[in-house]
């Protein structure tokens, strides 16, 4: 919900010191009122963040063996922080290892056979005891192939030869199959684990040791807390008031401590449903607070003119029930109580009057109590 309020310019909190606005007395004072010029704003609830979240998801079926802490406790770069059961993987993985000792044993006995070809012709065949002479033999055997032309002893022997070498490719190709099938699985038990992507803390804690897990189930989520900032969504209306770099300021619900953001990024796309676009600011270090609690920002709107208000310290408005008002100094120089419509906080110690009281009038300010009650 967007609500309207007012922001004071920049040099608005040393004019209201210089006025006599926030000081604080241990009696009574009377000061002026003084007129303040201030443009349109809006205030936008947003939620603190931290600066780097992910959430770690299973990449294997499985069953969760180990969990290295719980929430809230820190972990540096590449830390092991949850484990499936990999028992199944070792398995295939010496199975794997089996394979690649038979590949590489084809691949050495096709080299035997390729090399024992290349010396001695024919000397592999069961039915030829005569070594190198057997070739010589074999080509007496059929003389009428030699005369007609039907029998080529040179080309029989280049098949022989390419077919030994083909055997040899052959392994070499099994044991590359067998060492991919390896890597493939030594990735998988890899992906047992889940590692921290950066320095951070646990902040969610999804499972518990011994929960069957299926790939792409969230298991963990793990933040970088050490810089927080606010995340908002900025209507589209106030886009061209919205710059990178820029500083604004923001409201922590954490004893309404008021702290300067820094516009650290601007999503390139608006939301098409909401028509919004999200805005991320950088805390300062040391603000307080923690991720997930809430925020306000303040935009400017630049279609909004500027106005001239009055403005009062906290410590002069008097109260009965949800009534406002002010002490007045009347003519004859006595207290007469009016009551007044509050705007947004101005400053640190500010409140703009939207009607009720007019600036150079004179008001009472409490000096022992930021309020008291209307009698």
């Amino acid at each position: 919900m967007l609500i309207r309020k007012l922001t004071v310019v920049a040099c608005l909190s040393s004019f209201l010191f210089s006025s006599g606005i926030g000081a604080e007395t241990s009696q009574d004072s009377v000061i002026t009122v003084p007129s303040v010029p201030v443009g349109g704003a809006v205030s936008l609830g947003g939620t603190v963040v931290p600066y780097k979240e992910a959430t770690l998801s299973a990449q294997l079926p499985g069953r969760i063996e180990s969990i290295s802490g719980e929430e809230g406790d820190s972990f540096e770069s590449g830390a092991v922080l949850v484990t499936i059961s990999d028992d199944d993987l070792l398995a295939k993985r010496r199975a794997a290892f089996a394979n690649l000792a038979n590949a590489d044993a084809a691949l050495r006995n096709a080299g035997v056979q390729y090399s024992r070809e290349m010396v001695s012709p024919y000397g592999g065949q069961s039915n030829d005891m005569m070594g190198g002479f057997g070739s010589m033999m074999r080509n007496f055997s059929n003389p009428m192939n030699s005369m007609s032309g039907s029998g080529s002893p040179g080309y029989e022997r280049h098949a022989d030869l390419y077919q030994y070498g083909t055997r040899v490719d052959q392994a070499r190709s099994q044991l590359v199959a067998a060492r991919s099938q390896i890597d493939e699985i030594d990735s998988k038990l890899r992906d047992t684990k889940s590692i921290a992507p950066f320095n951070g803390v646990i902040t969610g804690k999804l499972v518990e040791v011994g929960d069957p897990v299926q790939p792409g189930m969230p298991l963990i989520m793990f933040a970088d807390t050490s810089r927080l900032q606010i995340k908002v969504e900025v209507p589209a209306r106030l886009m061209p008031g919205v710059k990178r770099g820029m500083v604004v300021p923001a409201k922590l619900d954490v004893g309404n401590v008021n702290v300067q953001a820094r516009v650290a990024q601007i999503f390139p796309i608006a939301d098409p449903d909401r028509h919004t676009v999200t805005v991320k600011l950088d805390l300062p270090q040391g603000a307080p607070g923690g991720a997930g609690m809430y925020a306000e920002v303040m935009i400017n709107d630049i279609n909004a003119q500027v106005r001239d208000l009055p403005v009062v310290p906290r410590n002069a408005l008097v109260w009965r029930g949800s009534l406002p008002g002010v002490y007045i100094m009347n003519e004859q120089n006595q207290r007469e109580l009016r009551l007044v419509r509050t705007g947004d906080e101005v400053g640190e110690d500010g409140v703009a009057i939207l009607s009720g009281l007019r600036a150079g009038e004179r008001i009472v300010v409490s000096g022992a109590s930021g309020s008291k009650e209307w009698r």
